[in-house]
């Protein structure tokens, strides 16, 4: 990962859809709907993906090389349905996440020292 350090940081900020699919990504390849529901489970329905954000952003993913699109060719699974489109973190994909959510932290530390958030200072 630390090969992708420097390029990490060329994408920061990351819009909200990018990190939450990103962060969606990031313990499993997924299709597009399954992206679309691990964001609303992990944001308990406060972060909805509409189709037209969650495609274009992975259109837009795929063109930076941030994810990859799969095939899923296990057949035998009923869960696999062989018309979906499956994606998965590049390891560039993964540095830039990481890059992201240490940017978040460090703000969160900064509002923390400010008192405007509960917690050490």
């Amino acid at each position: 990962m630390a090969k992708y350090q420097g390029q990490a940081a060329d994408f920061l900020p990351l819009t909200p859809a990018v990190f939450h699919i990103l962060l969606a990504l990031s313990d499993s390849e997924r299709h597009g709907y399954g992206i679309s529901k691990e964001v609303a489970a992990t944001t308990a329905g406060t972060v909805r993906l509409g189709p037209g954000t969650l495609y274009g952003t992975l259109t837009r993913l795929l063109a930076a090389k941030l994810v990859d699109e799969i095939e899923r060719s296990d057949t035998r699974s009923a869960a696999i349905d062989p018309r979906r489109r499956y994606y998965r973190l590049t390891p560039l994909g993964r540095a830039v996440a990481r890059a992201e959510a240490r940017r978040l932290a460090d703000l969160v530390s900064v509002a923390r020292a400010k008192s405007m958030l509960p917690g050490r200072r």
